[in-house]
């Protein structure tokens, strides 16, 4: 396999479900064979990364918008089992082995030469550790590391991975900017999900936060601070655009929210965001130039 981009790096943002979105430019970019040999992912923006990279046309939309289907994908009563609203071990360590109804292409991904780094949470520490294909030997480990990027505070279940507990990457922040600037990128092709202009107020229900999570302060902590971070972010990316070193894919209207289960609302999510990818894919060629 070969790669075709490689002075810029591909950054996906998270999002929940909002990743339907995404999951248009996923497909836009792999029609197109722009292929970056660099990309980065936290929270829903891991699971795009690893499906780009494996360049599954099918499983990078399956896995925001047929998947829902699936009677096992959650819901409230797996949420009162204690297994998640989003089952995230069925979700994430099932669906993608070979014999089930989305597989995920891991010989391709293994044979993709691209740099991947993924991040997650430390509960404990409350620090955003960052996973690569050196952390990877089986499908298992690659999926237990996306699973703990993505691992929703209340409505999954934690991840337990290396002896270390971990939850959404989201919480740091939620852009993987800081990752691919300190590997040497001074270029960066950032997939929001998130309308232009958008900015991360402040959590509501700090006071519900501390109770709920009192014995990990490190976390709450994170919690409270994540919007400033988030915000710092865009506008730093913003900087970056204004100076031609960033081409920021924001979506034209986000029709849904990041927890969205209604099949019919994610196909529509998908489309526009597919739409929108194929009007401007000349443009990110004469970025990526």
């Amino acid at each position: 396999m070969k790669n075709n981009v490689f002075n810029t790096a591909l950054i996906f943002e998270g999002g929940g479900m909002r990743g339907s979105y995404t999951a248009g430019v996923v497909n836009t970019l792999l029609e197109n064979e722009i292929y970056f040999d660099y990309i980065a992912g936290i929270s829903a923006g891991s699971s795009h990364s690893v499906n780009y990279m494996s360049r599954d046309t099918v499983r990078a939309k399956s896995a925001f918008v047929e998947l829902v289907q699936d009677p096992n994908f959650g819901g409230w009563r797996y949420f009162f089992k204690g297994e998640g609203y989003f089952r995230s071990e069925y979700l994430y360590e099932q669906t993608p082995l070979p014999s089930a109804r989305f597989p995920f292409d891991f010989q391709t991904f293994m044979n993709n030469p691209a740099t991947l780094r993924i991040g997650a949470f430390e509960r404990e520490t409350g620090e955003l550790h960052y996973y690569s294909k050196a952390d990877v030997q089986t499908l298992q480990d690659l999926m237990k590391i996306v699973r703990a990027s993505s691992s929703l505070p209340l409505f999954m279940p934690p991840t337990m991975l290396n002896e270390h507990v971990y939850v959404d990457g989201g919480l740091a922040g939620g852009i993987a900017l800081d990752v691919a600037k300190r590997d040497g990128y001074e270029k960066f092709f950032v997939v929001l999900t998130r309308e232009k202009g958008y900015r991360k107020t402040p959590m509501r229900f700090t006071a519900v936060m501390r109770t709920l999570y009192r014995k990990y302060p490190a976390m709450v902590e994170a919690m409270m601070k994540r919007h400033d971070v988030y915000n710092r972010t865009l506008e730093e990316l913003e900087d970056l655009e204004r100076d031609g070193k960033a081409y920021l894919f924001y979506p034209d209207h986000m029709p849904i929210s990041n927890r969205e289960i209604n099949f019919y609302k994610l196909e529509d999510s998908y489309k526009r965001g597919y739409e929108k990818a194929q009007r401007e894919v000349d443009e990110w060629r004469r970025f990526l130039l």
